[in-house]
C-alpha cells in the first residue's frame, strides 16, 4: 500500500515514508473515521505528526504547482496535507496570489478531511478574500455545496475575516448552515461562533438569542463553551 503512494514527488515521498509509524497510522485511521460509511472512508495514513510534515514542507518549499497537484491527488492523507501546506507557504510569498486561490478552489474536493481544511482554508481562501468583499460570494456557493468539505471551507475561511473584526460573513454563513445534517459542520460553525464571542460577546449572544432553540445541540455546545455555567445552562435549556 505505501509503495504505491506518493509517486508524485519522489523527494517528499522518501521523507514521508522514512517517518511513517504504523501504530500511529492505526490511531489516526480511527481518529479520522476512515471506516465504511464514515466521513473519512478510504483515507489512508502513514502515521506522521504535523510538526514532522511541516519540516518536510520547509525542505520542499519550492515545489511547483504540478508537484503539489500530484500530492493533493494522492490517496495518502499525509501526502495531501503536505502538498497543501507547501501551497500555503507558496501563497504567502506569491506575487500572483489569485493563481493559488484559483488552484485551491479547483481542488476543493481534494481538501477532504477536517484537518486539511482547517490548516489551509483560512490561510489561502480567507486571506485572499479579506480585502475583496465583492468576491466573497464564492463562499456562499461553497456553503450550498453537497460536498461537506466545501461547506467546511466556506465557514472556516471566514476565520480570517473575524480575526480582523469582520463578523458579517461568519454570521451569514453560520445561518445558512444551521440545518446542516453533518456533525463536522455543526462543530465548525459552533467553533466560529465561539471565536466571534471571544472578540465581541454581544454579537454572539445576539445570534444565539435568535437561533439557539433551533440550532443543533453540538453546534450550540461548541458556541457557548467559554460561557460561564449560568449562561451555558440558560442557552442549553432554551
Amino acid at each position: 500500500m505505501f509503495n504505491r503512494s506518493c509517486m508524485a514527488n519522489v523527494g517528499v515521498k522518501k521523507e514521508l515514508l522514512k517517518n511513517r509509524d504504523r501504530k500511529q497510522a492505526e490511531h489516526l485511521s480511527y481518529f479520522f473515521k476512515t471506516g465504511k460509511g464514515q466521513y473519512g472512508e478510504g483515507d489512508v495514513f502513514l502515521g506522521i505528526k504535523v510538526p514532522v510534515q511541516r519540516a518536510v514542507v520547509k525542505k520542499f518549499k519550492d515545489a511547483d504547482l504540478k508537484e503539489i497537484q500530484e500530492l493533493i491527488n494522492d490517496p495518502i492523507h499525509e501526502c495531501r496535507l503536505t502538498g497543501l501546506l507547501i501551497l500555503v507557504n507558496r501563497y504567502k510569498t506569491a506575487e500572483d496570489k489569485r493563481k493559488i486561490f484559483d488552484f485551491y478552489l479547483k481542488n476543493a474536493k481534494r481538501v477532504n478531511n477536517w484537518d486539511l481544511v482547517d490548516l489551509t482554508a483560512p490561510n489561502i481562501i480567507g486571506d485572499f478574500l479579506l480585502d475583496k468583499k465583492k468576491e466573497r460570494k464564492v463562499l456562499y456557493s461553497l456553503a450550498k455545496s453537497k460536498n461537506i468539505w466545501e461547506r467546511r471551507i466556506a465557514i472556516l475561511s471566514t476565520f480570517t475575516f473575524l480575526r480582523n473584526g469582520d463578523y458579517k460573513d461568519t454570521l451569514k454563513i453560520s445561518e445558512m448552515l444551521l440545518r446542516d445534517e453533518h456533525d463536522l459542520i455543526h462543530k465548525a460553525v459552533g467553533w466560529m461562533l465561539r471565536e466571534v464571542g471571544k472578540r465581541d460577546k454581544a454579537v454572539e449572544i445576539s445570534f444565539l438569542e435568535k437561533y439557539s432553540k433551533t440550532m443543533p445541540r453540538t453546534m450550540l455546545r461548541y458556541a457557548i463553551e467559554k460561557f460561564g455555567p449560568r449562561e451555558r445552562a440558560f442557552f442549553m435549556k432554551k
